[in-house]
């Protein structure tokens, strides 16, 4: 599975307050940093970029690929802003994101076809968050028809189906899998990726990493893409490079509905156990589950 690092946040404090005083040094340690840890794509997250965004995004752009020759995800709501990074980038970028609203697609997919960028398909239409796998199988055909007006090919289009914290929207959490399912059907030649972070955002901090790595595992089986994941969680990265066979079996099981005996099962195992039923709405969510 390939990992696209989210670290480099302007809603990082560090790297917030470097982008504000255009200070290279935190974000070329930091792009070194993910590189390092195995990253196959790093996401630049300028957020609104509201003041002098097209200049601080060609700046930040530039400024990480003087470290690293890794593709990146240019992420940011501001139009220009994501023109001028597209403009300075080296390689292939993605963008990050069009959402199956007219007024992003007019925008952003005529700069996905002239910068020869790929881009993140949100499955977020006019009514907001869909519902259900349905709703999103039905956004993103409408992505990928737009996509196809503009001559973008299906392999530039990597699709999202957005995961919710599960603390809040655990019903949707169903929703995402069932779509993830469903795309080797629906968009056999699209590349799929998702904010796995997102999943246990809200959700206190010691508790986040499990669900993050649970949640990955769940979606990996079914053939999920990439993820947008930190990149110093050592043990997703093990995950997502199949270097966990055993607990991904493990998770598997509880998947199939087999009944485990946890009698000789480490803790470690039985709260990925717990976990997954979680994930799967087999049980509700509370923040003590583990000790339930």
């Amino acid at each position: 599975m390939l990992l696209i690092g989210e670290n480099l946040n302007i809603m990082s404090k560090r790297i917030g307050e470097a982008i504000r005083q255009k200070d290279p040094e935190p974000i070329r340690k930091l792009a070194i940093a993910e590189t390092e840890a195995g990253m196959d794509m790093l996401d630049i997250n300028l957020g609104p970029a509201r003041k002098d965004g097209p200049e601080i995004m060609q700046w930040v752009v530039k400024t990480v690929q003087e470290v690293t020759d890794l593709p990146l995800s240019i992420d940011t709501t501001n139009i220009e802003a994501m023109e001028a990074g597209l403009r300075v980038h080296r390689g292939k970028a993605l963008i990050n994101s069009i959402s199956a609203r007219s007024e992003r697609i007019e925008a952003l997919m005529p700069l996905a076809k002239r910068f020869n960028a790929g881009f993140i398909g949100l499955t977020l239409g006019a009514e907001g968050i869909p519902r259900d796998a349905n709703e999103r199988g039905l956004l993103a055909a409408q992505i990928m028809a737009e996509a196809a007006g503009y001559g973008i090919p299906e392999e530039d289009i990597w699709l999202d189906p957005i995961v919710l914290p599960v603390n809040s929207q655990q019903i949707q959490i169903q929703g995402c899998t069932e779509f993830v399912m469903m795309l080797p059907e629906l968009a056999p030649n699209s590349k799929s990726t998702c904010g796995i972070s997102n999943v246990s955002n809200g959700v206190p901090g010691h508790l986040r990493g499990i669900l993050n790595r649970t949640y990955l595992i769940i979606l990996k089986r079914y053939g999920m893409f990439s993820a947008i994941a930190d990149a110093f969680d050592g043990e997703l990265r093990e995950i997502a490079r199949g270097k966990r066979p055993g607990l991904e079996s493990l998770i598997y099981r509880v998947m199939d509905g087999q009944e485990i005996d946890t009698s000789s099962l480490s803790i470690d195992e039985i709260h990925y156990i717990k976990t997954t039923k979680v994930l799967l709405g087999h049980t509700l969510y509370s923040d003590s589950w583990l000790e339930i």
